[in-house]
């Protein structure tokens, strides 16, 4: 990212980038894991950007961590005890909170300094969700938690930084970490990562890789992919389990969510979900075309 006047260039891919005009920086600085910036715009509002990289904003943020959260969270019967992996800035847990039956989250992000500036500059992410007595945040490394932890979980919830080589989360996409995760899953249960860029020049640098490695590991997978527009192009997300992955119909989704949502919901809805997992044919051939397996020995990196 660089900072030239009022406005901010982010690099999308080598070959383009973006520009946003930035009413105002809120904060610039680096912590002791990635450099952080949060700016505010007429277009999106207050923006997280980590490592140069949009993570959310005020204006679209819901689009993303409602396709993030809620198809696992629905599909399991009744999800009582969720991890969050990352999600510094509240949004997911403020998302997982909203599911009635929820009673513990342990959410793990690495970084202190990007939540604790998240809790004072983006009040509209987290709407409290951070002082919600079921919560148990934790600052350290979400492999090594999971690894040593006693607890299990009906959801996991991996709202991970892209894996940048040299970033802090690349090694929270490998076979190795999955394994990990599968193991601390209760009987049915269900886990979630974002998998990254998935438009039509960039989705073989990430995407197709989780998929491929996540369905040597579960006996179930199910990707899905929305169109998150500060991102300047289409996001995927990919759910696994040993338990089958049905979903209800449109009717009965959106029965779910009255009775065990405690509030409306802005992108997510059974037609919302008829696009999500509608992948474009390109994407299911990259899927099934794949071949790398992502092993902690040769991760795979977004560019």
């Amino acid at each position: 990212m660089d900072a030239s006047g009022n406005w901010y260039l982010e690099t999308v891919c080598p070959d383009l980038a973006t520009m946003l005009q930035v009413r105002q920086v809120l904060y610039s600085g680096n912590t002791a894991y990635q450099k952080v910036e949060v700016v505010e715009s007429d277009l999106y509002g207050r923006s997280l950007m980590l490592d140069g990289k949009t993570q959310s904003t005020e204006r679209d943020e819901h689009i993303y961590h409602e396709a993030l959260v809620h198809p696992a969270m629905v599909l399991h019967p009744e999800p009582r005890s969720v991890f969050i992996g990352g999600g510094g800035e509240g949004a997911t847990l403020r998302e997982v909170l909203a599911h009635k039956s929820v009673s513990s989250v342990s959410m793990v992000d690495l970084d202190r300094e990007v939540v604790e500036l998240c809790r004072k500059f983006l009040p509209q992410h987290h709407q409290g969700s951070f002082d919600d007595p079921r919560l148990d945040l934790l600052h350290e490394d979400a492999r090594s938690y999971l690894k040593d932890c006693e607890e299990t979980f009906d959801v996991m919830v991996m709202d991970l930084v892209d894996p940048l080589e040299a970033g802090p989360a690349y090694l929270l996409y490998t076979e190795e970490f999955y394994q990990i995760v599968k193991a601390k899953l209760n009987p049915g249960g269900i886990m979630v990562t974002q998998s990254g860029a998935v438009g039509l020049l960039n989705y073989h640098e990430c995407f197709t890789t989780i998929s491929k490695t996540l369905s040597g590991i579960f006996e179930h997978t199910a990707s899905a992919q929305v169109h998150v527009p500060s991102f300047q192009t289409l996001w995927s997300f990919t759910l696994a389990s040993d338990s089958p992955l049905s979903f209800l119909d449109n009717s009965q989704l959106n029965d779910a969510f009255a009775e065990r949502i405690n509030k409306p919901l802005k992108f997510y809805d059974g037609e919302s979900h008829r696009s999500m997992f509608a992948l474009p044919k390109f994407l299911r051939q990259g899927v099934q075309e794949e071949k790398r397996i992502n092993r902690d020995a040769s991760p795979v990196f977004m560019l």
